[in-house]
């Protein structure tokens, strides 16, 4: 019992050597449960990286639903250093009363507007505000938190129709990007990372049913998922990945 309770409440995992000896910029947006997780491990671990953890109470803010914050994102991102890492922990899943549509006669356009917004059109479009300073001739990671439901292979159980369907829509979009930056950026590398469940409030409502030993603390995805993203290089770019490093079906 100790020890499920142990892997639930969340042991942090080290960082990986190849992250720790990184110098430059990492850029962590969403400060929601995994990333302040990840940006609180980087901070400890990782000593020539200046951690930026940017949302949408952060100062600068980052509302990535407003142009014009993801405009200046891209103009301050210059003042900084090298950016060597992307990744994008927001997400939406429910919102007040407002929760993942269960029947068809659920679905609303604001909904699937939502849904869409944040998940699927907010990645692509922090790509691009951030893609002038990326890299700089070095090895860099842009990763966007997904979700195994995103995939359409493995969809047995139907629901959740917006966010599955934005989901969906982030990997294609990302899975381009990915061949894009293979000519324009080739030191890059594109990944797309399913945190198992975690203990957040996105999470909350749903969780009840989720076995202790498959429910992890932010801090221990965070662990995870830079332990994933650490073994992937340029040639990798694109995968649609596990919080163990197995590869998910589109």
């Amino acid at each position: 019992m100790m020890a499920i309770m142990r892997q639930r409440i969340g042991v942090p995992m080290p960082v990986p050597a190849r992250l720790q000896e990184l110098d430059g910029s990492a850029l962590v947006v969403g400060q929601g449960g995994i990333g302040s997780a990840i940006s609180e491990l980087l901070n400890q671990e990782c000593p020539g990286l200046t951690v930026l953890p940017l949302g949408r109470r952060s100062q600068p803010r980052l509302d990535l639903c407003r142009d014009e914050d993801l405009e200046e994102l891209s103009g301050w991102l210059q003042q900084q250093p090298p950016l060597r890492m992307v990744i994008n922990t927001a997400g939406w899943l429910h919102e007040g009363g407002r929760g993942p549509e269960k029947r068809l006669q659920a679905i609303q356009r604001s909904g699937l507007e939502q849904a869409f917004n944040i998940n699927a059109f907010a990645p692509i479009l922090l790509a691009k505000a951030v893609a002038p300073a990326l890299g700089h001739g070095q090895p860099c990671w842009f990763a966007s938190l997904s979700a195994r439901v995103g995939s359409i292979g493995d969809n047995h159980l139907g629901g959740w129709y917006g966010y599955r369907a934005a989901k969906a829509a982030q990997n294609q979009l990302l899975r381009t990007l990915a061949l894009e930056w293979k000519r324009r950026l080739p030191l890059a590398c594109v990944s797309l990372l399913h945190p198992g469940t975690t203990a957040t409030e996105l999470s909350a409502p749903f969780r009840s049913a989720v076995p202790a030993e498959k429910l992890f603390s932010p801090q221990r995805a965070a662990g995870h998922l830079l332990d994933v993203l650490a073994r992937q290089t340029p040639e990798d770019s694109g995968r649609f990945l596990a919080w163990d490093g197995s590869v998910i079906p589109w």
